[in-house]
């Protein structure tokens, strides 16, 4: 409450300062300074734009004068960002303009990191074209699948009701329908306020099995059913792992379990919300392989496929082998990076584990097109895919679409404060204190939602059109340059070569991919012969059992 304290000071004050003003006529000033003051912190209070003033009425108006002052102090915030953020200003601002539909255009915005190792560019043509339709689609669903789905080429990434707040799923949810596009739910299960917005969903399912879970914590089929039976349910996605903390699984204390989030995930009350690092109703490639098949015939043929951040690529390898060996193949495969994430996670896991969205995502893409049945599964990336270069390039490195979480938070007021843990979130976003998030209006932000998304794809046709393409389907690797450590600049093709169409079946892949190939297997997802490698180890006291 100490956020109100200096709004009630100025409420408190000035009556008492105009009363003294006929006494002292010098008050006056001081009086009307302070009415004015009092009548701010009101309308701040009123108003539905700007979730910081709703918080924090009168004194929020700080963060608009250090916002006026910016070109001053801009290299300063711009080295804080870089130390510390996620990421950086200029991205954040952008996401804010398109939301709120204003001008997103800037004079002197040509980059000095050109010459950067790593830096990268689209090619555009001097036929470049104007294409007025953005409303890109792309369908999921194989031929096992009977309910296929039109998905946006952009969609909100996983975020759970739980971390997020009520308002913040509502707000985007409503997004979701108003603009036409898919929303994520996260492991944290189906709200109520996922429901009330009314927008397509993608039911998330992890380790805790929240929505489709037994009494013992154990996948429950009845429950699933029942779930994935809504028409609000588009597809059904697995989680294997995240890019905010592969490998991790996760406690919420039975104090901050309640009563809706109990609701939501099918928990007791008053008892610990245990997410395990993996998953129990299935320990094998070829397990996991049966798990989907019975998730699509439950859902009555709802497109459904799984998500992960790359860890051992062998492991991914086992997998579709067990495609191949169990003819069930996914609908889709969701890929996420080490550098995304929005949960909250131990720094050594946010730094340290995973692989980034592009390793991940070439990898993937080119070990389902060696196995021959890339055709057959779609690929979607998740991983600070915030502008319109961003989806273009995740686009031509192999993904099918894009989802975004930070983007879309962006879009409903999230300010970066990193508090999203201390349930003290001054915009609304990630707290479940209803006062807080009082302050995130859900008509407002749903709106803006909506315009970030059609605004983006907006900006990805402009792109698109600049290489000469009618569609964002026709970007591949060559419309990219790549600089190298060198200095020198490849095109993105040779940077991110393609494996032949079959090539792990008929031998003609890179011999290393070989080598990891011939260790995979879709009966386990150990590594043949670890074991006994481990074991003769062991033996001969190199490490200890």
């Amino acid at each position: 409450m100490q956020r109100f304290t200096t709004f009630a000071l100025f409420v408190l004050a000035t009556p008492v300062l105009i009363g003294l003003a006929f006494y002292h006529l010098w008050l006056i000033p001081i009086a009307a300074i302070a009415a004015a003051l009092t009548a701010l912190g009101v309308w701040d209070l009123c108003q539905t734009r700007h979730a910081i003033m709703r918080n924090y009425p009168v004194i929020g108006h700080m963060r608009w004068l250090f916002e006026g002052i910016r070109p001053e102090i801009r290299q300063y915030l711009i080295e804080s960002d870089q130390d510390e953020q996620p990421f950086s200003r200029e991205q954040r601002s952008l996401v804010y303009q398109r939301a709120k539909g204003v001008e997103d255009k800037r004079p002197f915005g040509t980059r000095e990191d050109v010459y950067a190792p790593g830096f990268s560019w689209l090619t555009h043509s001097v036929n470049a074209k104007h294409i007025d339709d953005h409303d890109f689609r792309v369908k999921i669903g194989g031929p096992d699948c009977k309910q296929p789905y039109d998905a946006s080429l952009y969609n909100i990434s996983a975020m759970s009701f739980g971390a997020l707040s009520a308002n913040a799923i509502q707000a985007l949810n409503t997004g979701a329908r108003l603009g036409g596009f898919a929303h994520d739910t996260g492991e944290g299960g189906i709200s109520r306020y996922h429901r009330e917005g009314g927008g397509d969903l993608i039911y998330e399912i992890g380790s805790g099995y929240f929505g489709c879970r037994a009494d013992d914590g154990s996948f429950s089929p009845e429950r699933f059913k029942e779930q994935a039976a809504s028409d609000q349910i588009k597809m059904i996605e697995v989680k294997l792992s995240q890019g905010a903390k592969p490998g991790h699984g996760g406690v919420l204390p039975a104090a901050k379990v309640t009563p809706e989030i109990a609701e939501a995930r099918g928990v007791p009350m008053g008892q610990d919300c245990v997410s395990p690092a993996g998953h129990s109703a299935f320990t094998t490639p070829i397990e996991f392989m049966e798990f989907l098949g019975t998730l699509r015939d439950l859902s009555g043929g709802k497109p459904v496929g799984f998500k992960l951040c790359i860890g051992h690529r062998r492991e991914f390898m086992c997998m579709v082998k067990a495609m191949l060996e169990t003819g069930i193949i996914p609908d889709f495969i969701v890929v996420d990076g080490t550098e995304g994430g929005t949960g909250a996670a131990p720094l050594e896991f946010t730094n340290h584990i995973g692989t980034p969205m592009i390793e991940g995502l070439t990898f993937v893409h080119n070990t389902l097109r060696g196995a021959g049945i890339r055709e057959r599964v779609r690929i979607g990336a998740a991983s600070k895919l915030v502008t319109a270069f961003d989806i273009s390039h995740a686009l031509a490195l192999g993904a099918d679409w894009c989802n975004s979480a930070r983007g879309f938070m962006f879009a409903i007021g999230c300010i970066q404060a990193q508090a999203c843990h201390t349930n003290a979130c001054p915009t609304g976003v990630a707290t479940q204190d209803p006062l807080r998030q009082r302050a995130l209006d859900v008509d407002d932000k749903s709106h803006r939602v909506a315009r970030f998304h059609a605004n983006t794809l907006r900006a990805v046709a402009d792109m698109v059109g600049s290489a000469g393409l009618d569609n964002p389907a026709q970007l591949h690797p060559k419309h990219f340059n790549v600089r190298q450590n060198s200095g020198e600049t490849v095109a993105g093709d040779i940077a991110y070569p393609e494996w032949p169409v079959g090539g792990l079946l008929d031998g003609t892949c890179d011999p290393e991919q070989m080598v990891r190939w011939s260790k995979a297997r879709a009966d386990t997802f150990r590594e043949v012969g670890g074991e006994r490698r481990g074991k003769a180890r062991r033996q001969a006291g190199a490490v200890t059992p």
